[in-house]
């Protein structure tokens, strides 16, 4: 890739100052369920209700951003980031939990879908992979040093990561907001025919198209990620007796080794051996750190294992957009509008899914996941490989 332009590098210190107030508040979740008196499957209905809400709503934010442009969204997403992690600090039982990250979901599913559209405005097809691999590395960023200030801000006061997470979103949104240029010219946006099929029809569209692997891919991949965050915590303290300090620590060293993975070595691996062979080398990686997980009977397997989970998934997610980018000949935030709704159906029933199986036995969830990704790994033999063609332009306007 070559040297990122300055709205790349602004897009990408925006997307680092929202990801590290998300991660401020990741590794005391499963503590602030805890202490309302719920147990794992409560904590997978708190997680759900967030990616529920994204997959309703994010097709609508990628419309609207290839209609009036990508920066409106992108702040709308972040001030409704701010509000909606003020409610969550305010929540006094699992129910306005559950209500509030609602809330969350539905505003600040605005926000990554965007901030990706955005790259594939701003790249070559060729650089693009790369550009996808900066905003990892800004996730992982913000995975970095949100879990090290969240974990010790829990154990100060449960909330107080909440009020830091709002204060974050609030100064990335002023941040985009005079620094970072529009991306779509007005000559290239797309007024999206009203009406249409429903949704759950475009998504059985997409599923029969010659992406449908792509997508699946996406829905795969958050159902076996939120199945590793939802019950994380849980685990660590009930297998290792963890705080939320300790459990911190531990998600910013991963967020670490995956920011130094998408930010310095997925450009340079997809360029010498593809993005095919890059995704499938994630799944590998990602299904044996599942089931060293689930065994770990030691701190030290413990977190060799979960970190080796951590870098392959790492692998994950710029591959999958990067393909499904490169085939949408038209509507760059519906593609990735369409990607996020497949991310966030996984979102919704890995945690609870995730929830419910931790509650029968702790292993489960872990072992689940890496089972469907070996299938994953599997399927993508036969299929991935293959020459797709692009997404009928049609599609894009029927979304």
């Amino acid at each position: 890739m070559r040297k990122p332009n300055a709205p790349v590098l602004i897009l990408f210190a925006s997307l680092f100052i929202v990801m590290l107030g998300f991660g401020i508040v990741i590794p005391i979740m499963p503590f602030y369920v805890t202490y309302f008196g719920a147990s794992g499957e409560a904590l997978g209905v708190v997680m759900a209700s967030y990616s529920l809400m994204q997959f309703v709503f994010a097709p609508f934010w990628g419309r609207w951003s290839d209609r009036v442009g990508r920066k409106p969204v992108l702040l709308i997403g972040l001030i409704g980031f701010a509000i909606s992690f003020v409610l969550q600090g305010l929540a006094r039982d699992v129910v306005q939990l559950t209500l509030a990250r609602g809330v969350a979901g539905m505003l600040s599913s605005a926000t990554l879908p965007v901030a990706f559209a955005f790259i594939g405005d701003t790249t070559s097809e060729d650089d693009r992979s790369g550009g996808m691999g900066m905003m990892g590395a800004a996730i992982g960023l913000g995975m970095i040093f949100g879990p090290l200030l969240g974990g010790p801000l829990g154990d100060i006061a449960l909330p107080l990561p909440f009020f830091a997470a709002a204060f974050f979103a609030l100064a990335a949104a002023a941040f985009a907001w005079r620094l970072l240029p529009e991306s779509l010219p007005l000559d290239k946006r797309i007024e999206h025919k009203p009406g249409g099929p429903s949704r759950a029809r475009v998504l059985i569209d997409a599923l029969r198209g010659p992406m449908a692997f792509l997508f699946v891919m996406s829905f795969l991949l958050a159902f076996a990620l939120t199945n590793f965050e939802a019950v994380l915590g849980l685990f660590g303290l009930d297998r290792f007796e963890l705080g939320p300090a300790q459990v911190g620590y531990l998600l910013g060293a991963y967020g670490f080794l995956g920011a130094l993975m998408q930010g310095a070595m997925i450009g340079p691996l997809t360029r010498k051996i593809g993005e095919v062979r890059v995704l499938q080398l994630g799944l590998i990686a990602s299904v044996i750190g599942f089931v060293g997980t689930a065994l770990a009977m030691q701190m030290w397997s413990f977190v060799i294992f979960s970190a080796l989970f951590n870098a392959g998934n790492a692998l994950l997610r710029p591959s999958v957009a990067s393909l499904i980018s490169q085939r949408a000949t038209s509507g760059q935030g519906v593609a990735m509008g369409l990607e996020n709704s497949f991310m966030s159906l996984g979102r919704v029933v890995g945690p609870l899914w995730a929830g419910y199986a931790y509650d029968a036995r702790q292993e489960y969830p872990f072992f689940t996941g890496a089972i469907l990704l070996t299938l994953a790994f599997g399927v993508s033999l036969f299929l991935i490989g293959q020459k797709l063609p692009v997404r009928d332009r049609e599609m894009a306007h029927e979304i």
